[in-house]
């Protein structure tokens, strides 16, 4: 069977304009597939150039292939299962500055870049003092950005309409600022001139960025049916599902030059990402947190099952509808939308997340994922949200550590794990919820200051453990 490349498959030559700092699965699922769309119905004509980031990469194994990979889509769309396929072309080399320094740098002397993607993990986008400028390569990926963006602005003599837009995918809060800020300081540390720091000022756009598609990489299990249905080996084939979702802040000229939005495809570009984390972590991650206690002490493993199964399944969509949704400030029609395509992504079939793998740290979660919303909608319409609150206690019930009268192996920091050992103990449900509700260091405040909120938590509590989650959860559906 023929192996993938560009001499069995008739692979298109791009300009090389994208610079592309990681060849992992979440890039080529992600931006390399925007971009190879944008090349077929805009006339993109954009090649990317992939270096790899650390010392052991994928790069060979993506130059044995001559950039060439297949990417498979899987989940819901348009409101039916779909998988589907497509080999994606718009890489044209991979680098691997550690074996070939030279080859890396020179791209800085290519008058047709323009755009730098990266994604080196949360970790990438750190400050390393050891960095040096005459490093081959620098140790961590700002350094090396910082080494380029000066050969650059040196082979084009400070040329403004030379400067770069970059569009780094780390997932951390304000990766773009985060990333000019480190490499500013290596400027300053290196001794490169104020020339060249206000050439990266000025003539550079670093974005801030949310991205958002799960992607479950190499499909392992399943590579010898899908082979056979290719009819080719293909070492690289990565999997995502079909939802996709790429806020980039920056000024709104980068839309004209990044033609994502004439594809059809869910980039939004704004001057502030703020309002769309918030819908992510309140709506998204808050759900998934929402509804883990429940849907585990029903008697439920997987977050499909739990959509699927109509009492759960009402719970879930109550409480995003009714009460996420409505605290946030972004228009009703996209927070709906949004809403619905998450609904549609715990329905995936060809994706199953355990409720127990999303449990880690559930405290630390419901405080940051989950509260928020809880005291937004307390503040805006001053009443309690049932939904979100019966969530709270049911993450009492779970922390009790028992399901069915079999232990729940509970992953949390020991101080927490210790905290409700202690507390259910006792056994008294008062005291417990009392107890939790006025741990300051679980939630930064005493939620037991909220009128009625003690009482409520209380009472689900109270249900919950006399008589078990699927009639305290079906008795509050119908409160």
């Amino acid at each position: 069977m023929n192996a993938l490349n560009r001499s069995t498959f008739s692979g298109s030559s791009y300009t090389e304009r994208i610079l592309q700092f990681g060849e992992g699965n979440f890039l080529r699922a992600f931006a390399d597939w925007m971009i190879d769309e944008m090349n077929q119905k805009a006339d993109f004509d954009t090649g990317v150039v992939v270096v790899q980031p650390i010392e052991q990469g994928l790069v060979q194994m993506l130059n044995d292939q001559d950039g060439l990979y297949t990417l498979y889509l899987n989940g819901i769309k348009d409101g039916k299962a779909v998988s589907e396929h497509q080999v994606i072309d718009c890489i044209q080399r991979g680098i691997n500055p550690y074996e070939n320094y030279s080859d890396y740098l020179t791209n800085a002397n290519n008058p047709d870049l323009r755009f730098i993607i990266s994604n080196t993990t949360e970790a990438g986008i750190a400050y390393s003092e050891t960095d040096r400028l005459e490093d081959t390569p620098q140790r961590s990926f700002p350094g090396k950005l910082a080494a380029l963006l000066y050969r650059r602005f040196q082979a084009f003599e400070g040329n403004p309409d030379k400067g770069l837009i970059l569009i780094p995918c780390e997932l951390i809060d304000r990766n773009g600022d985060n990333l000019k800020r480190i490499v500013l300081q290596h400027a300053d540390d290196w001794g490169l001139g104020n020339e060249f720091i206000n050439w990266i000022e000025e003539a550079n756009i670093f974005c801030n960025t949310l991205v958002d598609r799960i992607v479950p990489g190499y499909p392992r299990d399943k590579i010898e049916p899908l082979t056979q249905d290719l009819g080719y080996k293909d070492n690289l084939i990565v999997e995502g599902e079909q939802f996709h979702l790429w806020v980039i802040e920056g000024p709104e000229s980068i839309q004209q030059e990044f033609p994502a939005k004439e594809c059809g495809l869910n980039v939004v570009f704004t001057d502030n990402m703020e309002p769309y984390r918030t819908r992510k972590v309140r709506i998204l991650n808050g759900a998934h947190t929402s509804l883990v206690p429940v849907g585990y002490l029903y008697g439920i493993d997987k977050v499909r099952e739990s959509l699927e199964d109509p009492t759960v399944g009402t719970f879930l969509k109550d409480a995003i509808f009714n009460e996420i949704c409505p605290t946030l400030d972004l228009p009703k029609e996209e927070l709906d939308q949004f809403a619905n395509d998450v609904l549609d992504r715990f329905r995936n079939p060809y994706l199953e997340h355990a409720l127990l793998s999303i449990s880690l740290n559930s405290v630390s979660k419901f405080k940051t994922r989950v509260l928020p919303s809880i005291l937004e909608y307390i503040k805006r319409n001053n009443e309690l949200p049932k939904r979100l609150l019966f969530s709270l206690a049911a993450l009492i019930a779970f922390y009790k550590g028992e399901r069915n009268e079999a232990s729940i192996p509970l992953k949390d920091d020991n101080a927490v794990l210790d905290f409700f050992k202690s507390q259910w103990a006792s056994g008294d449900i008062t005291s417990i919820t009392k107890n939790t509700l006025m741990n300051t260091s679980f939630w930064g405040k005493d939620l037991t200051e909220f009128n009625g909120l003690p009482e409520a938590v209380e009472s689900s509590l109270q249900d919950i453990v006399t008589h078990g989650m699927v009639t305290a959860l079906t008795s509050h559906l119908k409160s």
